[in-house]
């Protein structure tokens, strides 16, 4: 009687993708509570004794600048406030752009490989894969109401922000010479964590590039 043989490359692993997914989850979180972390007192925001008129544009200009070297994070954090309201007052909105992240993500970015996309009994390569994701967004974003929602929440969260530096006095403000101009959330784009995203999806993007 034969003995069956077992092929280790056929015994189920767990997929890098999944390994490297979490691990970008874990350094996204870390880096938004370290960003957190650095944002100043909201009653330092909201002091009404530190608010005037300013007296030409060059100077609102310049209120705007300073107050935002000192505010980032706050500011950061309302136009975050402002998107996440809008799409939370419409469901639908939120669904379809969640949607769109995970398609991009467990498709596309952390998929691996050697595993296809199947659907239907119809096998998908990597360009037809990218395609249709790249058209799915270009049209959920420009030729749905979702696109105008983000930009009007965006724009609603830049109008404050502004607003706020403007008339906000920056004298009684003094960023600390130790701490860097590039902390905080967006760190996220040119610091450790994009080195991790970049690191994370390695090994399922390298295949189809």
């Amino acid at each position: 009687m034969a003995m069956p043989i077992s092929n280790p490359q056929s015994e189920s692993q767990p997929p890098i993708a999944t390994a490297a997914f979490r691990n970008f989850l874990s350094r996204l979180t870390s880096t938004v509570r370290h960003g957190l972390s650095q944002r100043r007192p909201w009653l330092e925001l909201l002091d009404r004794s530190s608010f005037s008129r300013p007296d030409s544009l060059t100077e609102a200009a310049t209120r705007i600048r300073r107050n935002y070297t000192y505010f980032r994070i706050n500011y950061i954090s309302l136009l975050a406030l402002s998107l996440a309201f809008s799409l939370l007052s419409h469901p639908f909105s939120l669904l379809v752009l969640l949607s769109l992240l995970a398609a991009w993500l467990f498709l596309y970015a952390f998929r691996p490989s050697d595993q296809p996309v199947v659907v239907a009994g119809r096998t998908f390569s990597d360009r037809e894969t990218l395609g249709i994701l790249v058209v799915s967004t270009i049209v959920v974003v420009f030729l749905t109401s979702v696109g105008s929602l983000l930009i009007s929440a965006l724009l609603v969260g830049l109008a404050v922000v502004c607003a706020h530096g403007a008339f906000r006095m920056p004298e009684d403000l003094f960023l600390d010479d130790q701490e860097p101009l590039n902390t905080g959330f967006m760190s996220f784009l040119g610091g450790a964590a994009s080195s991790s995203a970049a690191s994370a999806a390695a090994s399922a993007v390298a295949a189809r590039v």
